[in-house]
């Protein structure tokens, strides 16, 4: 059976004719803390899923680990390579260069990063491979100053929003020209080599599919005149978090002058950026819940004075204080779950299918939610955390409990004789 305390809590609850306004404050509180976890829920849930999603896409082109050697270049990147594979973590290793060109085509000419890779090896370390929209990447393999005596030219695979701002498709012939060219009596002249566009990739993040292009390493080291160095040697290793361990132990593993960078390290700010707002926005969303809070102690005052007859009756019958702390406590309560249960089933929900109704919105109101020049995606990410949603429902609870505390120890003290003296 049901203690008093219970039955009289939930009682007061529903609200007699006389009483509507109370219960209309009920509900209004109960309202309140669903709109607050929803809203912390769905928040923190896209912040999480842009953090993991940024991740993936930094992290599909950029290496876990890069060794790079101390004056600029790396000679001899073959047996760096073979030693860094050989390393306990290590899944795979490959060598890049790093420059920057124009580009020229009939649309226009435009400033890009012309990144050198080894087909080979590259798959290894890079989504690059899978992300080719169209074309291939065994495009980029034609030697650099064949085209004299074959008439092929090299290959060269373009970012999809880099192609459309030159206006070049694949099959394409454009103009690489390298800001560092050649000294002649009249002046320095720079250094231009034409390359057939072989491929057009799409990664989904604006600033590498507006400004990167792929060739191969060795007509990069013709192209810019690196002789047989490289500008290091990209690594993909079983477990990001253990960036650092791995790296000191590639570093012990090689012979030479050479120093590493981990992800974490390259893109700390970022990150760091991330994690703060993330915070922010749990604080500021929060508020919400408080003011929801107060909601619920200005109610349980109300229903106390509302009830300063029933509380001397109680008392008189025998109700002790912790009793009648009880009954307004289990009531503040009831509230409190109510509204976060709500609010943790509504926000996951929404959380769960924020994609699909983003893109309800934008094919119903023909607009861009997230316009890719602007922000780093193009797409609303969501993802839910368990132990996020598990913390954000014990703030909720622990601030609703808080909230009874008081108005319930008013109720407590309350003098019998007093409240029945004119009765």
């Amino acid at each position: 059976m049901m203690n008093y305390e219970l039955f009289i809590g939930l009682r007061y609850l529903r609200a007699k004719r006389k009483q509507t306004f109370i219960s209309v404050i009920t509900f209004i509180s109960i309202l309140g803390i669903t709109v607050g976890v929803t809203a912390l829920i769905i928040v923190l849930s896209v912040m999480t899923g842009f953090e993991e999603t940024m991740k993936e896409k930094i992290l599909g082109v950029n290496a876990h680990v890069v060794v790079s050697g101390f004056g600029g270049g790396v000679s001899g990147y073959e047996k760096i390579t073979a030693d860094v594979k050989k390393v306990k973590g290590v899944m795979g290793a490959t060598p890049f260069t790093y420059n920057q060109a124009m580009l020229s085509a009939s649309g226009g000419a435009i400033g890009a990063v012309i990144r050198g890779l080894d087909t080979k090896t590259a798959p290894d370390v890079t989504v690059l491979p899978k992300r080719i929209k169209k074309g291939s990447i065994d495009g980029i393999n034609t030697p650099l100053g064949d085209e004299k005596t074959s008439g092929n030219l090299p290959g060269i695979i373009l970012g999809l929003e880099l192609a459309r701002n030159i206006g070049a498709k694949v099959g394409d012939t454009i103009n690489v020209i390298s800001p560092a060219g050649t000294v002649t009596p009249a002046g320095p002249v720079p250094r231009m080599a034409a390359f057939k566009v072989a491929g057009l990739f799409e990664l989904g993040m604006y600033e590498y599919d507006s400004n990167m292009a792929f060739i191969s390493v060795s007509n990069a080291q013709k192209f810019f005149r690196l002789g047989d160095s490289v500008s290091g040697v990209e690594v993909k290793i079983n477990d990001i978090y253990a960036a650092d361990n791995v790296a000191n132990d590639i570093l012990n593993a090689l012979e030479g002058r050479y120093y590493t960078r981990t992800w974490m390290e390259m893109n700390r700010n970022l990150f760091s950026a991330l994690k703060l707002e993330k915070v922010a926005m749990f604080i500021i969303l929060t508020l919400i819940i408080l003011v929801a809070a107060l909601n619920i102690i200005s109610t349980l005052i109300m229903v106390v004075m509302e009830k300063n007859k029933d509380i001397a009756i109680l008392k008189s019958l025998g109700a002790t204080k912790a009793s009648i702390m009880k009954i307004f406590m289990i009531e503040g309560i009831v509230i409190g779950l109510t509204g976060t249960f709500l609010g943790a089933s509504l926000g996951i929900v929404a959380a769960l299918n924020l994609e699909r109704v983003v893109g309800l919105i934008e094919r119903l109101f023909h607009f861009k939610v997230l316009p890719p020049s602007v922000y780093y995606i193009d797409k609303l990410p969501s993802k839910v955390e368990p132990l996020t949603v598990a913390v954000i429902v014990l703030v909720s609870l622990c601030i609703s409990f808080l909230a009874t505390l008081y108005p319930s120890w008013q109720a407590s003290k309350l003098d019998p004789a007093e409240s029945l003296r004119y009765e």
